[in-house]
């Protein structure tokens, strides 16, 4: 059976740097697995990605030697199975907030007796290249979980939530915590007060001995991030590098046309 890789690297301490995909094309993700991402990100809560191109996606991912992983629209038990029976390594579970919130997005991926998380499907012992027995038996130590701190009252619950069984890491949304850290006039965060938040994440899962992550734009920030303790590092996404590459192509030939700029994730 295969080993989920980036979890390994996670449980040693070591940062893990992905990406986002969001154009639901089986053909980018054939591509972007090959490029020596430690996982990629299924993006099913903000783009129009169906399961059946999801479940070919992770089919895809696999098979090239990189870890699946799917953001779940949110933390529900039947999102969460599904996409682990079409053979996710893992689930991103966003907008958790409470301990309930946290507790339930594990349960729904471990099987009895420590979740709830029903047995069928084939997809994911295919994808693990192991018979459904041996998946069946090893699944509870390979899925990765991981869950989203996007608000004040998240941060709030850091220190109960990060140290639940079950939860391997944590992923801050940065554009959705900053909406949630917006004022009662509309007016955005600081960059201190946001750099604040941030801290509080890291030093809560540091405390408990959880892996943080969160979602940058370049290179340069990955690195920052990285050698601050961050461990699961998101990079853009693969509509943000194709977009970003054609932007600088028809900036040199059209510099009075510069586009704007219309992908971030």
């Amino acid at each position: 059976m295969r080993t989920n890789t980036a979890k390994a690297k996670l449980q040693r301490g070591e940062p893990t740097f992905g990406t986002w995909l969001s154009l639901g094309s089986v053909t980018a993700a054939r591509f972007m697995a090959r490029l020596g991402f430690d996982w990629l990100t299924v993006d099913l809560e903000h783009t129009p990605t169906d399961w059946e191109t999801a479940a070919l996606m992770f089919g895809a991912i696999a098979d090239a030697g990189c870890v699946p992983l799917a953001r779940v629209p949110r933390g529900d038990h039947d999102y969460i199975k599904r996409v682990l029976d079409a053979g996710a390594y893992g689930i991103v579970v966003p907008m958790v907030e409470t301990v309930e919130q946290a507790q339930a997005a594990v349960a729904a991926a471990k099987y009895p007796p420590v979740g709830n998380r029903s047995l069928g499907g084939a997809l994911h012992a295919l994808n693990f290249a192991a018979s459904v027995a041996d998946y069946y038996a090893a699944a509870n130590d390979q899925v990765l979980v991981v869950l989203q701190t996007e608000s004040p009252l998240g941060i709030k619950n850091a220190p109960q939530i990060y140290p639940l069984p079950g939860v391997d890491a944590i992923f801050v949304g940065p554009v959705d915590l900053r909406a949630r850290l917006r004022s009662t006039d509309g007016s955005g965060p600081s960059e201190a007060s946001f750099e604040a938040a941030l801290a509080e994440v890291l030093a809560a899962g540091r405390a408990a001995g959880t892996p943080v992550g969160l979602h940058v734009q370049s290179v340069a920030d990955a690195r920052r991030r990285a050698d601050e303790g961050w461990q699961f590092i998101a990079i853009a996404s693969e509509l943000a590098f194709m977009v970003r590459a054609a932007r600088e192509v028809i900036e040199a030939i059209r510099p009075e046309q510069a586009p704007e700029d219309i992908a971030r994730y």
